[in-house]
C-alpha cells in the first residue's frame, strides 16, 4: 500500500550503466578465472590429501603440493594475461594462446629440471605427480579459454 502511494519504481540503469557498478564487465571476468582456479586448486589438494590419508601415502609424492603452488601461481599468471591480451586484440587470439602455451610448457620443464638437480627421493612419482597435475590445469585452461572465446567471437 505504501509502495503505491510512492508512484512507479525509477528506472535503475544496469550492467556497465550502473551508477553502483563496483565491478565492471572485463573486472567480472578477471574475478571469474581467479575465483575458479581457486576452487580447483582446493579441490586436487583435497583430492591429494584423501588418496595420501586413504590409499597408499607414496602415491602422492612429498613435492605434490609444491608442484599444485606452482601450477596455481603459473595458470593465474597466464589466465590473467591470457584475458588481458584477448580483450586488447581479438584477432591475434590464436598467436596469444599458443604463445602462452609455450611460455607454459618452458616453465614447467625448468621447474622439472631445478626440481630434480636439487635432488628429489621417488623420481617416478613425482614425474607421474607432477604430469597429473599438469593435466588437471591444462583441462582448466583449455575449458576456461573455450568459454570465453565464444562472447569474443561475435
Amino acid at each position: 500500500m505504501l509502495l503505491e502511494r510512492l508512484g512507479p519504481k525509477p528506472y535503475i540503469p544496469e550492467g556497465d550503466n550502473a551508477p553502483f557498478n563496483l565491478y565492471p564487465n572485463h573486472m567480472n571476468v578477471y574475478l571469474k578465472f581467479t575465483i575458479q582456479l581457486i576452487v580447483l586448486t582446493a579441490a586436487i589438494a583435497g583430492l591429494a590429501m584423501a588418496i595420501q590419508h586413504l590409499a597408499d601415502p607414496l602415491w602422492i609424492h612429498e613435492k605434490a603440493f609444491l608442484i599444485l603452488a606452482f601450477y596455481f601461481v603459473l595458470t593465474l599468471l597466464t589466465g590473467l594475461l591470457a584475458l588481458y591480451l584477448l580483450e586488447i586484440s581479438k584477432e591475434n587470439s590464436v598467436m596469444i594462446l599458443l604463445g602462452l602455451g609455450v611460455l607454459r610448457v618452458t616453465a614447467s620443464l625448468a621447474f622439472i629440471f631445478l626440481i630434480l638437480w636439487t635432488g628429489v627421493g621417488n623420481i617416478l612419482w613425482f614425474v607421474v605427480d607432477f604430469f597429473m597435475i599438469y593435466l588437471l590445469y591444462l583441462l582448466f585452461d583449455i575449458y576456461t579459454f573455450i568459454t570465453n572465446l565464444r562472447p569474443h567471437s561475435e
